[in-house]
């Protein structure tokens, strides 16, 4: 059994998002581990992530360059906390990602993509990401 976490959770700590899921991510390799399985898990975590190459991307993402992890109730006594979305020229996209611990914490980053968009532009964000983002991070 692996690990998936999403960009939504209970909000437990008031922390960032991000450092409430690489404690999440800390605490399930260690109860893994305690269980007496002898592989170590996979995790991973999801992430919107939109490289501002060309002007139809800043059309579309321009205005989430200052987005933040967001607050509220789900119900009655469930506080959530939903990730923030990264949008930036890709150097700046560089080392805003550097700064997310569960990115960092994790094995596998799934991106999550605009579909009501299409197919052509969501390869358009899967490209730049894998141009101009990953290389300089080191994923592979």
């Amino acid at each position: 059994m692996n690990l998936q976490s999403s960009t939504l959770k209970d909000d437990e700590t008031g922390e960032p998002l991000h450092v409430q899921q690489r404690k999440q991510i800390e605490a399930y390799r260690e109860a893994y581990k305690e269980a007496g399985h002898t592989r170590e898990p996979r995790v991973s975590v999801s992430r919107s992530i939109f490289a501002l190459t060309d002007d139809m991307d800043r059309a579309y993402f321009g205005n989430d360059r200052n987005s933040r992890d967001q607050v509220g109730m789900i119900d009655d006594k469930t506080r959530a906390i939903f990730g923030r979305s990264y949008a930036a020229e890709p150097d700046v996209l560089v080392k805003q990602l550097q700064e997310d611990e569960a990115i960092q914490a994790a094995d596998t980053l799934l991106l999550t993509v605009p579909n009501q968009l299409g197919v052509d532009y969501n390869a358009h964000v899967l490209e730049s990401i894998l141009t101009y983002v990953a290389p300089e991070l080191g994923w592979r």
